[in-house]
């Protein structure tokens, strides 16, 4: 007797919708394992964490303001999935976003904010879209892998940030890794009171709706869609594959820059060597989690969020160490995929 895979029938759409719901809770009972094993009581832990997190209105605020890079990145990897673009650089493209949304709000001062702040805005998106276009051109003219060289310009770009940041974009007078900060003209608003939820969230949300659309409603949308499917009966029904795959790097690696625009022009309103935790690398995990549905990656960037902020309040209360929301992100992932395999297939007993 042994075990394989059989294909199993489409499920219902109801089912579809629970699965992620169904893996955030599996991933929550597992989760209690290193919890425990670190110490922690369970129901004072999550009580913790989520109370850090949601509990009152700055905590829910500030996941608001986590959630916001999440969603980008999350975008970005979904975006860039559906069309069988593997674009594992989100993190790089971060960077680039980053960058150029520093140089060019540098360099605003004598603009209105009506003017510097779109300025910033396109600046990230282009640098981010152009840094994804490289793979993307690899990939299409010469055949190679798009993981691996979109993986591996992350690192070209945490360098190239290192260069400009001991060098041209170094703060006069500083031997710190900082550029100097940018004009005030070029920083995101922020929108309620004794909070930092700026207009980045906002775009966040913004982004979410023009991707569905995008998917949704357009051509394009139609096309990548097909081209995810079956690159060659795409090209076998006149649509031009290359032109879509890089089409959709410049659309995924902006989405990733807005990230970085966020982060430099509304939380640190400088460029630093640590202004991404990783944003671009758990976008990968927010996508799969959210099932590359615009809406679920939303939501699943607001729930990674939770975990990040309230893991910090239930390190306070109860001694469990920060980096089991690391865990927990991870665990998410692994379960998604999991549940991802079991809803295409089904476990079946075959005889020898």
């Amino acid at each position: 007797m042994r075990l394989t895979l059989a294909k199993r029938s489409p499920l219902p759409g109801w089912i579809q919708v629970l699965v992620p719901v169904g893996a955030i809770l599996v991933t929550l009972a597992l989760s209690a394992i290193p919890i425990l094993a670190a110490g922690g009581d369970i129901r004072l832990s999550y009580a913790s964490l989520f109370r850090g997190a949601l509990g009152t209105r700055y905590n829910f605020l500030e996941t608001c303001v986590k959630a916001a890079p999440l969603t980008f990145t999350g975008l970005a990897a979904a975006f860039a999935f559906r069309a069988k673009f593997w674009n594992i650089g989100a993190e790089g493209q971060l960077l680039a976003g980053a960058i150029a949304a520093a140089w060019t709000g540098i360099h605003a001062g004598s603009l209105p904010p009506a003017a510097a702040v779109p300025l910033v805005c396109i600046a990230g998106f282009l640098a981010g879209g152009a840094w994804a276009a490289i793979p993307a051109i690899l990939k299409t003219k010469y055949k190679v892998d798009d993981v691996v060289t979109s993986l591996l310009l992350n690192y070209v770009m945490w360098h190239i940030m290192g260069y400009l940041l001991f060098g041209p974009l170094q703060m006069p007078g500083s031997s710190w890794p900082r550029s100097p900060a940018i004009a005030e003209a070029a920083r995101f608003p922020v929108l309620l009171a004794r909070s930092r939820f700026h207009l980045g969230i906002v775009l966040a949300a913004a982004a979410m709706l023009i991707v569905w659309f995008i998917n949704s409603k357009t051509v394009f949308g139609y096309q990548a869609r097909a081209v995810g499917v079956n690159p060659r009966a795409a090209a076998f029904g006149g649509i031009n594959v290359n032109s879509v795959i890089l089409k959709t790097a410049l659309i995924s690696g902006g989405l990733a820059g807005m990230a970085g625009v966020g982060e430099t022009a509304a939380i640190h309103f400088h460029l630093l060597m640590d202004i991404s935790p990783g944003f671009g690398y758990s976008g990968i995990a927010v996508a799969m989690l959210g099932r590359l549905h615009p809406l679920g990656t939303a939501l699943s960037a607001f729930f990674f969020s939770v975990i990040l902020v309230g893991a910090q309040s239930m390190s306070r209360i109860t001694g469990v160490p920060t980096y089991i929301a690391e865990v927990i992100q991870g665990m998410s992932l692994l379960v998604m995929l999991v549940a991802l395999l079991l809803t295409e297939y089904r476990i079946k007993a075959v005889r020898n």
